[in-house]
């Protein structure tokens, strides 16, 4: 099959948590959301450049809400608009791409949208992150339910994390992990990287994130992390090989306890069968 048959979809999930980008502006951080939002839209240009079957979407993952940022509004007429291949920029009094230039316009009318609606009440300030790679998921999965059955779907997950992470999220995110047959970093083979030099995020994603895993064996890329597979337990965070699982939410502990410290369930506790005493029989000699 050639690579022209193949429909390449990159999803790509961006932390929006105006509360985190907020603390990075007082500190005076060189890379902003804004500045984020622009190398990401690069990224996703340079994605649908690469192939006329390439497929991009763009998910906001905020603390209130999860968000398509593109596709948005106007799907229908901006995926009629890729599917005919309009590649040809003659036409263009600007000298744009206009699929590019509505991409573009869109995730910055999302954008602005979502953070104007944005209303920080409570405690809840933790980035919905496992609700934006669920949301990723089923997009995937539609796009691979409507592409013909002669047309090959590779489909991968950027995410760009910007705030710290969530502990509240973790039974969300270990059940996006088993929803996905194991599509996490390490496992499936792709990269983890921690950027060294924030002001130089978008020569990252370019070198590092927009080839695919077909194309990334030709390349130098930054050595992998070292995954340590051993679990930490719960109850004093340390890295254990053998130890015990709540069967509700499955957190982990180094030691048996009767009622999980998680999620409060009781757990039946089968004892071992009485044995009852044998009757002796009296046996008699004739």
């Amino acid at each position: 099959m050639s690579g022209d048959d193949e429909l390449n979809l990159l999803v790509t999930v961006v932390d929006t948590n105006p509360i985190w980008w907020g603390k990075q502006a007082l500190a005076g951080s060189e890379l902003t959301l804004s500045k984020c939002l622009d190398a990401t839209m690069v990224l996703g240009n340079s994605h649908l450049f690469m192939n006329r079957n390439n497929k991009l979407a763009v998910i906001a993952s905020h603390i209130q809400e999860s968000r398509f940022l593109y596709p948005g509004k106007h799907w229908a007429a901006l995926d009629l608009f890729a599917e005919a291949g309009e590649s040809n920029i003659s036409g263009s009094k600007d000298g744009k791409y206009e699929l590019l230039t509505t991409i573009n316009e869109t995730i910055a009318e999302e954008i602005k949208d979502l953070m104007t609606n944005t209303e920080i009440k409570g405690q809840q300030t933790e980035t919905l992150l496992a609700g934006s790679l669920a949301k990723a998921l089923c997009y995937i999965h539609r796009v691979s339910k409507a592409g013909s059955a002669s047309q090959e779907i590779k489909s991968r997950i950027l995410v760009i994390k910007a705030a710290e992470d969530s502990a509240l999220q973790y039974m969300n995110f270990m059940n996006v992990i088993f929803a996905a047959q194991k599509q996490a970093c390490d496992i499936t083979g792709g990269i983890y990287l921690k950027v060294p030099h924030m002001p130089s995020l978008l020569q990252y994603l370019l070198w590092v994130f927009l080839p695919d895993q077909d194309q990334r064996s030709q390349l130098i890329l930054p050595p992998p992390i070292h995954v340590d597979y051993r679990a930490a337990c719960f109850c004093h965070r340390n890295l254990i090989e053998i130890g015990y699982v709540c069967s509700v939410c499955l957190s982990i502990f180094c030691n048996f306890s009767p009622i999980c410290t998680t999620c409060e369930t009781a757990f039946k506790i089968s004892l071992p069968a009485v044995m009852k005493a044998k009757k002796k029989k009296l046996k008699l000699a004739i």
